[in-house]
């Protein structure tokens, strides 16, 4: 298909290629996970390695800056190939966010130091990325098969790079890495899907329409697992203050300083889910759209995934228009199998938001009751905010509403 690959500007729809998946770095057994990600770097990187393997020590014992404060600093001349290049951001970007929260949100580090801050942003250079803990790390470049053969699920999956947190952080990462691979039948779907539109053929479409649901449906599920893996107390108190980001935050207002890059502080949104592709691009195919709010901070998400990714949804935006194909096609069942799909995607909408409730809005309360005394006293800054800084409910709420306004009636 080596003559398909045309560049967009020169497309209409005769000539159009068919969307693949390969075009974009999006695998076809993993979708947007990273294959199999690396677990070492080449051995003049050791010292970053050394640091990120005894992380949640180091924080927990307040040892982490110093050590930082002594590591050499490294040039990245000797990474090679794209794996290392996502493995060594892995590690500098937990590296950043240890280094940066230590201490609690009362005394954060408002200087990065250049034996981090110049390797951390020319890895992010190189990958197209801002120089902070982004959902590619955290999630898609971040995990491992304990036996390589076995099959994807918790128990035989294990997180690279850690945080505190323990086994809640564990699940917590792992899940979402569940939720990825629910998602990759929906990704191949739409692929489906839009190809079914280009080559006029009802039958592919409607089977692709029917798959994209149960992906959902299957996503949904996949999220479910947070109630038996993360304990909502643990995550509100530890684990969130290092996803935080430095814009939108009151705890480092101004942002953080990267010696040697900048002396003005630099502004970057914390991690987010949000930043994951899989929803924006059942958006953008389905023809959900966002209050201008929710919108602007959607698609300022989009600037903290992978190029490729970002590449692929721009792709979904210029190809033909599911709702006006099924709406001019008059064809009953495909609008059937359209509002499942929409009503599935309100149905993952709906239940994110209780997952949000619990592990936000009622940890929050009850940690403010004190109840949970045996954990350091959490966060106050993004109290009622999502990591990436938004006021989460309301945004969830309205994204949710705005996903069901886009169900179609049938005409006549």
């Amino acid at each position: 298909t080596s003559n398909n690959i045309m560049e967009p500007q020169s497309q209409n729809l005769k000539t159009a290629p068919f969307l693949t998946l390969g075009r974009f770095h999006i695998s076809e057994d993993y979708g947007f996970l990273l294959p199999n990600p690396l677990r070492e770097l080449p051995g003049h990187y050791s010292p970053w390695m050394e640091i990120a393997n005894r992380l949640p020590q180091l924080i927990e014992s307040r040892q982490l800056r110093a050590q930082v404060n002594e590591m050499p600093l490294l040039n990245c001349q000797f990474l090679t190939g794209y794996r290392e290049w996502r493995l060594a951001r892995l590690v500098l970007s937990f590296i950043t966010m240890g280094y940066v929260w230590q201490d609690g949100e009362t005394q954060p580090k408002e200087i990065l130091p250049r034996n981090l801050a110049l390797p951390f942003v020319e890895v992010s250079r190189n990958l197209g990325l801002p120089p902070i803990l982004v959902h590619s790390d955290l999630v898609l470049a971040n995990w491992a098969t304990r036996n390589p053969g076995g099959p994807l699920e918790i128990r035989n999956l294990d997180t690279i790079i850690s945080f505190p947190g323990g086994e809640s952080l564990r699940g917590f990462i792992l899940v979402t890495v569940l939720v990825e691979k629910a998602a990759v039948p929906g990704i191949k779907a739409l692929v489906q899907a839009v190809n079914a539109i280009l080559q006029s053929s009802p039958d592919s479409l409607l089977q692709a329409l029917q798959r994209l649901r149960v992906s959902i449906q299957d996503i949904t599920r996949a999220l479910g697992q947070m109630h038996d893996y993360v304990d909502p107390d643990i995550f509100y108190a530890v684990i969130r203050i290092f996803l935080s980001g430095w814009k939108d935050n009151p705890a480092l207002p101004a942002g953080l300083v990267y010696e040697g890059v900048s002396k003005e502080p630099l502004s970057y949104s914390g991690g987010s889910a949000a930043q994951s592709t899989i929803l924006h691009a059942f958006d953008e195919f389905l023809g959900v759209h966002h209050s201008k709010e929710s919108a602007d901070f959607l698609h300022r998400m989009r600037d903290y995934m992978p190029p490729s990714h970002r590449a692929f949804l721009e792709e979904i935006c210029v190809a033909p228009s599911l709702r006006t194909h099924i709406m001019s096609s008059g064809n009953s069942q495909l609008l059937t199998a359209y509002n499942q799909c929409v009503e599935s995607l309100a149905a993952l909408r709906t239940y994110h938001l209780a997952l949000v409730t619990k592990y936000l809005i009622t940890a929050a309360s009850r940690a403010k009751a004190q109840r949970t005394s045996h954990l350091p006293r959490p966060p106050q800054a993004l109290e009622e905010r999502g990591t990436g800084g938004t006021a989460v409910v309301s945004f969830l709420k309205s994204v949710r509403d705005k996903t069901l306004e886009t169900l179609l009636h049938p005409s006549g």
